[in-house]
């Protein structure tokens, strides 16, 4: 499958087959998610592995019980790395970090769906319970939680806002 059609094909599943995942599928999966782009090249980011039922459970709850989170075979919690990406300051630890994971995220995500996974991007859980749950050091802030599995629903395509209505030419409101 190539990046356009991953692309289309990513949706946000919610429901899982109780089928494993291989842990090496996953750290192929991270392998891609690395090759994000980064500010300064300074990868500023972590993934946890999570396949102990106990943890999953745990952040599940602590995602605001979406219980879909204990149900996948594996639950990836992308985390921001304030250590690594201190050389950039305040800008650095509050912004540029969380550039570095997101793009990491979406790689992972068009990486999975061209493997035949389902994942869901997390973003709606308790930053400090998690990090508790995962034992982070202080320089280590959770971002977002993704159940990976292959999926056990129809996925729903998504309406979008047209194009149009989002471009603006050099300036906010701006017309060709």
């Amino acid at each position: 499958m190539d990046v356009k059609e991953a692309i289309e094909k990513r949706r946000s599943i919610r429901k899982y087959k109780k089928q494993p995942i291989e842990r090496e599928l996953v750290e192929r999966l991270l392998h891609y998610a690395n090759l994000a782009p980064s500010a300064g090249n300074l990868q500023a980011r972590d993934f946890i592995i999570v396949d102990d039922e106990n943890v999953k459970k745990k952040l599940a709850r602590a995602a605001y019980n979406q219980k879909f989170i204990e149900e996948a075979p594996i639950v990836v919690v992308f985390c921001a790395n304030l250590q690594r990406i201190a050389p950039y300051g305040q800008r650095g630890i509050n912004f540029y970090c969380l550039q570095d994971v997101a793009a990491a995220i979406l790689n992972f995500l068009l990486v999975a769906t061209s493997e035949g996974l389902a994942t869901c991007w997390v973003g709606a859980f308790d930053d400090e319970e998690v990090a508790e749950i995962l034992e982070l050091p202080p320089h280590i802030k959770p971002v977002a939680i993704v159940p990976v599995g292959i999926g056990d629903e129809k996925p729903i395509k998504t309406e979008r806002y047209d194009l149009k209505e989002l471009i603006h030419y050099n300036k906010w409101g701006g017309k060709i």
